[in-house]
């Protein structure tokens, strides 16, 4: 949010929807780095390029991208920009206009293909993307020529600049669309997948009684859930079906319930004290 504050341009709302993404997708291990080289292996995509800002940190933490440079960013003259371009170091595409990513990245995966390559190239859309017709277009071709090597990730937040997306035209089922034109697909619960590289990669981000509480949550119908506050501490925030909330209730007793609910108006900046 600093950033934010800094820049004035950066799309926290999409940003940080993606967070867990390219978190599980560089520091998961998915894409592979050459640390000698201190260059990636593979390929990342971000379609949706106003986004593109979550890369950064990332970047400047495997050395790829320098951290005075993350670190000037809205102070002073810098080579980062708002959408993603690939004068950065660490950004395999200028992005920017919205549903080219899947050609982009089909492209760059037959190439691989044809080069006899093990490289594999990821993009990230937006479910806004969906609405293009290069975007189809782009798993049309991924489907004839076979493009193993080729991930799509496709980023649900159920919001575009327009408004929600099953008010401006619905999507749903995405899952069946995708699958019909003979492409695998996987469906994933964000917040459990992500709790689960996170606690595998620090040992610190828990401990023995926040686990055995989030295990309690899970079996009693938990999506997943995430600690808000210090790692080991806070709270635990669990994703409940409607339908569940009472089983996970009763499973965490005697554990303090503490109602929430989402605010749809996006990400507002409360206190701003200027330097």
């Amino acid at each position: 949010m600093a950033l934010v504050q800094k820049i004035g341009q950066v799309n926290p709302g999409s940003t940080f929807s993606m967070i867990e993404i390219v978190v599980a997708l560089y520091h998961g291990g998915f894409v592979r780095f050459d640390p000698l080289q201190r260059k990636f292996l593979d390929r990342v995509l971000i379609s949706k390029g106003h986004a593109t800002v979550a890369l950064y940190p990332i970047l400047a933490a495997f050395g790829v991208l320098p951290e005075s440079e993350w670190k000037a960013w809205g102070k002073t003259p810098s080579v980062l920009r708002v959408f993603g371009n690939n004068s950065i170091p660490g950004i395999d595409a200028t992005s920017g206009s919205l549903g080219h990513g899947i050609g982009v990245g089909a492209g760059m995966a037959m190439a691989f293909k044809r080069l006899g390559s093990d490289k594999r190239v990821f993009v990230v859309i937006s479910e806004g993307e969906l609405y293009e017709g290069s975007t189809w277009e782009g798993l049309l071709f991924a489907t004839h020529y076979g493009l193993a090597n080729l991930t799509v990730i496709i980023d649900i937040n159920s919001l575009i600049i327009l408004g929600r997306t099953h008010d401006c035209l619905a999507l749903n089922p995405i899952r069946d669309k995708i699958s019909g034109l003979g492409l695998s697909t996987i469906e994933t619960e964000g917040l459990h997948d992500s709790w689960m590289i996170k606690r595998n990669l620090e040992s610190k981000v828990s401990n023995p009684t926040i686990d055995a509480l989030y295990e309690k949550a899970r079996a009693a119908g938990a999506l997943g859930g995430k600690l808000l506050g210090a790692g080991g501490g806070g709270f635990l925030l669990a994703f409940v079906p409607p339908e569940r909330r009472k089983a996970v209730e009763y499973a965490l007793a005697p554990a303090i319930s503490v109602p929430v609910k989402f605010d749809r108006s996006g990400s507002r900046v409360l206190v701003f004290e200027p330097e």
